[in-house]
């Protein structure tokens, strides 16, 4: 029976290729992805690796906590004494001392803040005296030397236009500054360091530049011949004050590592491939079930000649797993131009990330192979079974049909049953309360996945009345061809249904997530028109990240400038766990309405340098009352108790405050380097053209300074979201290509079977454009009532997620012009999925199709 399988596979070359397409691509997707969440690993671990290259023991900053989740904590520093007493040290043979920053923008030559696509804009030291330390090498001209001079990236460099003896201006804590640029450089080992900038300076400088006077960020050491690092560690430990931590070279790297983690992006990436995988499950289990009906004689006659039930199963099995290998092997390899194809997309929606050599890893090879053999497997064992079902006799009888199984007539209430399932899990994943995370994580994932088969499985029941309602339109303008076209789509529901059903799943999960965001973008304007009652916010030019505080401080006291009140951004454990931390000034109310459950609007003016205020959602969470004494931990170790003086109703879309909020005095006591989340501005006469242009003015000095009026700052920050949701389309646009090519599975065999039919529509005067019209109809019609179900199925699952999430202020909104433009898609994936079936069809050769059977 291998035998068998094999030659009917090699006999069958187009039809084998139309089946294996499905996984070809959802199997590349997986490979893509290993390879390119790994080559980016590779990149960042060879930064990391080199960045301590020659050191045996590393002495950097140590946060008392790391809020990953938030806004993040800046790593307290060291006295630079620390140095000197390590080099004293007997079994030192080297050491070198540096400071870093992670916020030095380099201004391009149009005054503008170089982009760095949200990857850091890094600035550190560099010691031209300790090579053997530095892991960067120049490319031009020479390290800095004197307070006046920089090395910046080779990348931005070519980007920007700069070489060594211009002028550049940088800007880290305080007003822009201009630098000679002295050289320029490269990290070793990395082909490419994305959309991060950096910027080299002489310790004395850096130390000036980023605010750190006296102080260090990062020590390494080389211990002498024959001194283990255990033995260094343990010497230099007495020495550290409680903001500095000791660790081996390899200790240090790990630790490091942790702060570039990529896993969030490939269980992503992953994810999508699942839901390609998933829709090519359908079409592979569909294109298997036409085949096999259509091969009714083929197993008869096997049957007839002695092959029993299960050699039948085997050959289907067989066939099955040879594409489905096939498939794998050519998805793996076309993973390595698909990763390139990632990227490029990723770096056209602004994340721009670094990669060294490209990694073909066995973990990659071994998991694409396994997934895309089992899943083609999986999918061919209802259809390997129905082929068993082929009586003998089938051989020799003119128009058998498969038998029904004996199951058959349990498979509406089956049907139903798993509908019914998926809605009550779904149901208690979004909605159920008392359940932990996981639990109803898992609920929901199960819960949508038996939604999809549910769905799928009760479609053919709406065949024929959506194909009456959808076919309309085809049978008014298409004449004949667009009445046959819909008779067509009915004609086999359980087929049409399946078809429809892959293209479901993908503008399911469009829908939910153009309901969802349209839902999140909603409350969100909503609560900044509640919030927002200042004049203009001076934000970063990305809105997102932090500024320095010294340009809302720049602007006190300007003409033409009454009010000035700055929101710190910042971190602190207290409760048990790190929280977001934020500041005001006592004149806050100038700039953001609040509505006060505890308390009144007197409380920003008496927070002092004891006391906090905080939302309603987390002091009923944290059962806070007026009056409750919470210990803030600040990064650099310190602890300051602080009073509940007022509780504010937290609007829906959120607010710009932290879990507590204190003063601005209190906040920069604790804090060296404040930054500001947004800076809000009043003017004497409100906003106006000549009141814009004077704030612009004002913060010329910082040009990561941006002035935005209310409705330039939601719009501004939407923007970058924006950006990462059409991602999510493009990335959901494979599930989409892979259900085009079951559509063109269907049509193509369909067209097979129809042979005779389509010769005879011939031989009574059909033209060959008219043909091509009725198998385009017929495509159309496919493809939206896949677009109708999918829509239905993505606004219920949006309809339940944004009430789950309504305390956090999501609200459900339709945004009905984008559903259009997925219907309009809709119908183009059907015209687009018709051309090759159409084609085929409009040439078959009339007297040949009459004589086929």
């Amino acid at each position: 029976m291998v035998t068998v399988a094999l030659k009917g596979l090699a006999g069958r070359k187009v039809r084998a290729l139309l089946t294996a397409i499905a996984i070809v691509l959802g199997v590349a997707m997986i490979s893509g992805t290993y390879i390119l969440t790994d080559t980016i690993n590779n990149g960042f671990n060879t930064i990391v690796v080199n960045s301590y290259k020659n050191a045996d023991v590393v002495i950097s900053g140590e946060a008392a906590f790391k809020n990953t989740n938030g806004n993040g904590v800046e790593t307290p520093t060291f006295p630079q004494d620390v140095l000197s007493e390590v080099k004293a040290l007997p079994d030192v043979a080297a050491a070198a001392g540096s400071v870093t920053s992670d916020n030095v923008k380099l201004i391009g030559k149009d005054g503008k803040v170089v982009d760095t696509g949200g990857a850091p804009s890094l600035g550190f030291s560099v010691d031209p005296r300790e090579q053997q330390f530095n892991p960067t090498k120049l490319t031009a001209g020479s390290w800095p030397s004197g307070g006046d001079q920089v090395a910046i990236d080779k990348a931005t460099a070519s980007r920007e236009g700069f070489a060594v003896g211009d002028t550049i201006e940088l800007q880290t804590v305080g007003p822009q500054r201009s630098f000679h640029i002295s050289g320029i450089a490269e990290l070793t080992g990395v082909g490419s360091i994305g959309g991060a900038t950096f910027a080299l300076f002489d310790l004395p400088t850096a130390q000036r530049v980023f605010a750190k006077p006296g102080q260090l960020d990062v020590i390494r050491i080389q211990s002498k011949t024959g001194v283990s690092t255990a033995k260094l560690v343990s010497e230099i430990k007495p020495l550290l004050p409680p903001t500095a931590a000791v660790r081996d070279a390899n200790a240090q790297v790990k630790e490091d590592k942790k702060e570039f983690d990529i896993a969030f992006l490939q269980y992503i990436l992953l994810a999508f491939a699942g839901i390609s995988l998933f829709v090519g499950a359908f079409v592979i289990a569909n294109t298997l079930a036409i085949t096999i009906a259509q091969r009714m004689r083929e197993f008869a006659t096997l049957r007839t000649l002695g092959a029993s039930r299960r050699q039948v199963l085997w050959s289907v099995v067989i066939e099955a797993f040879v594409i489905g290998l096939l498939g794998s092997v050519i998805g793996l390899f076309l993973g390595l131009g698909l990763a390139k194809l990632l990227n490029k997309l990723f770096v056209t929606f602004g994340i721009d990330l670094p990669q060294g050599q490209t990694v073909f890893a066995t973990r990659t090879v071994i998991v694409s192979l396994l997934v895309g053999t089992v899943v083609t497997l999986v999918a061919s064992i209802r259809p390997a079974r129905r082929a068993t079902r082929v009586p003998p006799i089938a051989a020799v009888r003119e128009g058998s049909v498969l038998p029904v199984s004996r199951f058959a007539k349990y498979g509406p209430v089956t049907a139903l049953g798993i509908l019914a399932a998926a809605i009550v899990f779904v149901a208690l994943g979004t909605l159920a309360s008392g359940i932990a995370t996981a639990p109803r994580l898992l609920l929901l994932g199960v819960g949508v996945l038996l939604l999809f088969f549910g769905v799928s499985m009760n479609a053919a029941r709406v065949v024929r009345p959506l194909a009456a309602v959808l076919g309309a339109p085809a049978r008014s303008i298409g004449g004949a061809p667009g009445i046959l076209a819909r008779d067509n789509a009915t004609r086999n529901p359980a087929r049409t249904a399946s078809t429809a059903s892959a293209l479901m799943i993908g503008l399911a999960l469009v829908t939910f997530v153009a309901i969802f965001s349209a839902g999140t973008f909603k409350s969100f304007e909503g609560a900044v028109d509640q919030l927002f009652i200042a004049d203009y916010a001076i934000t970063a030019t990305n809105t997102f990240t932090p500024i320095d505080a010294a340009a809302g401080k720049a602007l006190v006291g300007k003409p033409g400038v009454s009010d000035v009140t700055p929101i710190r951004a910042g971190s602190s454990r207290f409760l048990g766990s790190d929280h977001n931390l934020t500041a005001v000034e006592p004149n806050i109310a100038t700039g953001v309405r609040l509505d006060w459950k505890a308390g009144n609007t007197s409380v920003p003016r008496r927070l002092g340098n004891n006391s906090f205020f905080t939302d309603n959602d987390f002091a009923k969470s944290h059962h806070l009352h007026v009056g409750s004494v919470v210990n803030l931990e600040f990064p650099s170790g310190k602890h300051a108790d602080v009073r509940l003086l007022g509780i504010y109703e937290k609007p829906n879309g959120g607010s710009p405050f932290g879990e507590a909020t204190i003063s601005t005095a209190l906040f920069d006591k604790y804090i060296p380097r404040p930054r500001d989340e947004m800076v809000l501005i009043n003017t004497p006469d409100g906003v106006s053209a000549a009141n814009t242009s004077t704030l612009k003015d004002d913060v010329a000095g910082f040009a990561d300074a941006k002035v935005q009026t209310r409705d330039e700052f939601k719009a501004n920050f939407i923007k970058p979201i924006k950006k990462v949701i059409n991602l999510l389309y493009a990335l959901l646009a494979l599930s989409v290509i892979v259900s085009l090519v079951g559509i063109i599975n269907t049509l193509v065999l369909t067209i097979f079977e129809r042979t005779r039919e389509l010769g005879m529509l011939r031989a009574v005067g059909m033209t060959r454009r008219q043909v091509r019209m009725m198998i385009r109809y017929e495509s159309i019609v496919t493809a939206l009532m896949g677009a109708a179900l999918g829509m239905v199925v993505g606004v219920f699952l949006a309809a339940l997620v944004t009430q789950a999430l309504s305390g956090q202020g999501v609200v459900f909104a339709v945004p009905w012009l984008q559903l259009v433009y997925f219907i309009v898609a809709a119908i183009l994936v059907g015209i687009l999925a018709a051309v090759i079936p159409a084609r085929r069809a409009a040439r078959l050769n009339v007297l040949k199709a009459l004589q086929y059977e």
